[in-house]
C-alpha cells in the first residue's frame, strides 16, 4: 500500500498541492530525490533496483505519482510499474503524459497500479489492473491508496481526508503545514488505519511534500527518507525551482523563435 493526496487547483498560487507515504518492503532500496539527465530534467527519487521511480515532478511542471493497486488475483508485469512513473515524467503535458502511459499498457503488462498526472491545466487519474481506465481529476481534494480514487471504502483514504478537511486549506503554506503533521500519523493500534504503517519487513519507507506553482521560485519540495513520523523532512526545493526555471526559460526561448 501507499498513500496519495492531491488538492488540485484549488488553491490558484498553487494548483498542485501533494502529500504522499511510499509503502514498500524495507530491504528495498531507493535513493532520495535527485536530478535525472537527460532531458527533460526530472526530480525523482529512484528505486535502485529497477531504475524507475514512484513520483516525480519534472522541468514542465508535470507531476505523477503512483501507488500499487490491489487485484483480485495476481497480475505478473513484463515491465516495472517505476519504469512507467519515469517514462510518463518524460511528457511535456498531463495529456501528452497519458497518451505515453496508454501505449505502454498497450505493449507491456503491469502489475496493478493507481497513476496520478497532472500539471497546471489538466489532472488524471489511471487505474490499471485486468483492464485500465482513464479518469480526469476533479478540482479539489482528491486521495488514492490501493483501491479506487476517493474510495469511500478505504478508511486510510477516508482518515487522510478527514484530517485534510478539518481546516481549510487555502495557501501552500498551510496545506504543507497541515500534510506534513496528517501523514505523520503513528499507528494507534492494530486494525486501525494510521498514515504510517509498520509490518514485519514492509511499511512505509519515505514521505514527500509538493508544492507546484506557475512561478518557479514558490515551488516546494521536501522529503522524508523514512517513515515521517520519525524521520524529519528535508528541503529540496532549490533542486525543483531550478529544473522549473530551465523549463520556463526554455518555453520562452522557443515562443521567441
Amino acid at each position: 500500500m501507499s498513500l496519495l493526496a492531491i488538492q488540485y487547483r484549488l488553491v490558484p498560487e498553487s494548483p498542485i498541492l501533494v502529500a504522499a507515504n511510499r509503502d514498500a518492503h524495507l530491504d528495498r532500496p531507493n535513493s532520495t530525490p535527485s536530478i535525472q539527465s537527460g532531458k527533460p530534467r526530472i526530480l525523482c527519487g529512484l528505486d535502485q533496483r529497477t531504475g524507475g521511480t514512484w513520483m516525480g515532478v519534472n522541468q514542465h511542471g508535470l507531476f505523477v505519482g503512483l501507488c500499487p493497486r490491489r487485484t483480485d488475483s495476481p497480475i505478473y508485469g513484463s515491465k516495472s510499474r517505476s519504469v512507467l512513473v519515469r517514462e510518463v515524467l518524460k511528457s511535456s503535458t498531463s495529456e501528452r503524459g497519458v497518451d505515453k502511459a496508454l501505449e505502454e499498457l498497450s505493449t507491456h503488462r503491469f502489475e496493478g497500479f493507481n497513476l496520478i498526472i497532472a500539471d497546471h491545466e489538466n489532472g488524471w487519474f489511471i487505474k490499471s489492473d485486468d483492464d485500465h481506465e482513464v479518469i480526469r481529476l476533479e478540482e479539489g481534494l482528491n486521495i488514492v491508496g490501493s483501491h479506487e480514487l476517493n474510495d469511500p471504502r478505504d478508511e486510510r483514504v477516508q482518515l487522510a481526508r478527514r484530517l485534510l478537511t478539518l481546516q481549510t486549506l487555502d495557501s501552500p503554506v498551510k496545506f504543507l503545514a497541515v500534510a506534513s503533521k496528517v501523514f505523520a500519523r503513528s499507528p494507534v493500534g492494530e486494525g486501525r488505519p494510521s498514515m504510517v504503517m509498520r509490518n514485519p519487513g514492509f511499511g512505509t519507507v519515505c514521505s514527500t511534500l509538493i508544492a507546484l506553482s506557475p512561478k518557479p521560485r514558490d515551488a516546494i519540495f521536501q522529503y522524508a527518507a523514512g517513515a515521517p513520523d520519525s524521520t524529519k523532512y528535508e528541503d529540496y526545493s532549490p533542486l525543483l525551482r531550478d529544473i522549473l526555471s530551465r523549463g520556463l526559460r526554455e518555453s520562452r526561448t522557443k515562443a521567441k523563435a
